[in-house]
């Protein structure tokens, strides 16, 4: 069985450790921070949380709980981090997580050794380990574009926006159309003199509401009760979504040229009503800086007083040398999503962007990970690991854009599936 080191407290080491106690398991838990929470707690003293004073979760509450600690009903459709925080630490307290966490704890190095692991801790200590579960995130290494030129004002990247106070009254560029770029867009836009959200090629906007019904429970109905394939389910939410919303070029947002069902939508219920108000306008990509003015790629320019970048992240695990994993080379060559085939005690929990709930695909991620600790499963030789990556890669080609972002993409119901699968074989397959 041997021992299990897990790396971060936030609700996925959480639910890896919680899944590993009631296995039986035995493991240790290390934080940086000092409570639990991960990018859920506001302003983590861990450094890593992007979250702002406005965030809300796009995935409504029966469908974001774990599955024996459900969500108080009470609570509104679409928790707030804060509701989400405090929810995580009732599970934690629940199942007496935090007394196998030590806190303040940084991980100097991971390095493999014959028979396990060896991973040095921020304090000098050595100590060793059967495997080792990577449970960081991928959200706290900004990833910053490079435009030419030089600009005269304020820039940020999301990760650091907390409020709109910084820039009442201001000119602000929003970079990016994903959910936290449309989210700081029109968090600012009532506040700011002007906001202007930059894209390259657009993006599909969702309702978080459709017909008064939260948008995810809509798919959850097409694809687990009337069980749909979710190829069909993507298909019809698309076109439900067309009707519902209309075209949104007359909203004054371009449309993409690729179909709704290939892209991560953006999920956001007020920001096409506020393009249509005025509040904000939308720009093509930029195209370089001049001072305090930017210019756009349709040969147009304005000035600005400040510059959200809503760019994304770059992964990397500063504990890890890159001959042990590279995640700019190998960040689609996990076997399941999770293991390093060449080094197969490595597993990464939570290192995903599910079309569907991540708090649940994360909890089953723990239950598998906790049958391969408790040796109730093994893991299938190399070859075998190597064809299930293959399968995948060749999955998403088929399905979603040829872009980085979604090389962590998986569909929730299929890779459910393939989990519970391999836990009642006690054999993980292809």
């Amino acid at each position: 069985m041997g021992r299990t080191c897990i790396i971060g407290a936030g609700s996925s080491g959480v639910t890896v450790a919680k899944a590993l106690k009631q296995a039986g398991a035995e493991f240790d838990v290390f934080e940086k921070g000092s409570n639990i929470g991960g990018m859920w707690r506001y302003e983590n003293d861990n450094g890593q949380s992007s979250c702002y004073a406005s965030l809300h979760i796009d995935t409504s509450r029966p469908n974001l709980g774990y599955s024996d600690f459900p969500i108080d009903p009470k609570l509104p459709d679409f928790l707030s981090h804060q509701q989400f925080l405090e929810h995580l630490e009732r599970y934690a307290q629940h199942f007496d997580i935090p007394r196998h966490v030590t806190f303040g704890t940084r991980i100097n190095s991971v390095v493999p050794k014959e028979g396990g692991y060896a991973v040095t801790l921020g304090s000098g200590e050595s100590r060793e380990y059967d495997r080792v579960v990577i449970a960081t995130g991928h959200l706290s290494d900004p990833r910053m574009p490079d435009f030419p030129g030089h600009f005269d004002g304020e820039t940020i990247h999301s990760h650091h926006y907390r409020t709109a106070d910084p820039y009442i009254g201001k000119r602000v560029l929003v970079v990016g159309i994903g959910n936290s770029a449309v989210d700081i867009a029109v968090d600012l836009c009532r506040r700011a003199k002007h906001v202007t959200l930059s894209t390259r090629r657009s993006a599909w906007v969702m309702p978080k509401y459709l017909m008064g019904i939260p948008i995810d429970q809509w798919s959850g109905f097409l694809g687990r009760r009337l069980r749909l394939p979710t190829p069909a389910v993507r298909r019809i939410m698309a076109q439900l979504i067309k009707l519902g919303v209309g075209d949104q070029r007359r909203f004054g947002l371009p449309r993409p040229e690729h179909p709704m069902y290939r892209e991560h939508a953006t999920l956001s219920q007020d920001l096409l009503p506020n393009i249509g108000h005025g509040y904000i306008d939308v720009k093509p990509n930029v195209s370089g800086l001049n001072g305090a003015r930017v210019a756009f790629e349709d040969g147009s320019d304005a000035p600005y007083d400040a510059i959200i970048f809503a760019t994304g992240y770059k992964v990397g695990f500063p504990f890890l040398d890159r001959g042990v994993f590279d995640p700019d080379l190998q960040l689609g060559e996990l076997y399941r999503r999770m293991v390093v085939p060449a080094h197969p005690g490595l597993i990464h929990a939570g290192l995903l962007q599910p079309v569907g709930p991540t708090i649940p695909l994360v909890e089953t991620q723990g239950k598998w990970i906790a049958a391969l600790a408790s040796g109730r499963m093994s893991l299938p030789d190399r070859p075998t690991m190597d064809e299930e990556i293959r399968r995948h890669r060749d999955y998403q080609r088929r399905t979603y854009l040829d872009a980085p972002r979604y090389i962590l993409e998986v569909d929730y119901k299929l890779y459910t599936a393939q989990m519970k699968s391999d836990m009642a074989s006690g054999r993980a397959g292809t």
